[in-house]
């Protein structure tokens, strides 16, 4: 017998920070979805601050068009990946999950 499973577009974990950096060079709105208070100590030049439970009421008060590409990040990457959920759920279409900001910054 064969399983299959299927992973829906909102359970999919990216977290490659190649990727993301190749996205955030080419202009991708940069979301950091942790607190303000991380977002003071610091954080990837351009990146707009809207923590994770605040990410769809935000983005909506922006009116901002759920093709656009959005690159979040967080932590470790947990924060963003619900925060890409959330998204997702409400139509957003083109969100990357970077995972957490120290990897990022190693990588770069």
């Amino acid at each position: 017998m064969l399983a299959v499973s299927f992973i829906s577009p909102a359970q999919v974990v990216e977290q490659d920070p190649n990727v993301a950096w190749q996205k955030i060079d080419k202009g991708d709105m940069v979301i950091d979805v942790r607190t303000a208070e991380e977002f003071a100590a610091g954080h990837i030049n351009g990146a707009i601050n809207i923590p994770f439970d605040q990410i769809v009421p935000q983005l909506a008060k922006l009116n901002l068009a759920k093709d656009t590409d959005v690159v979040l990040y967080c932590r470790s990457g947990r924060r963003s990946g619900m925060a890409q959920n959330a998204l997702v759920k409400q139509g957003y279409s083109k969100t990357y999950n970077a995972g957490g900001l120290d990897t990022l910054m190693s990588s770069r």
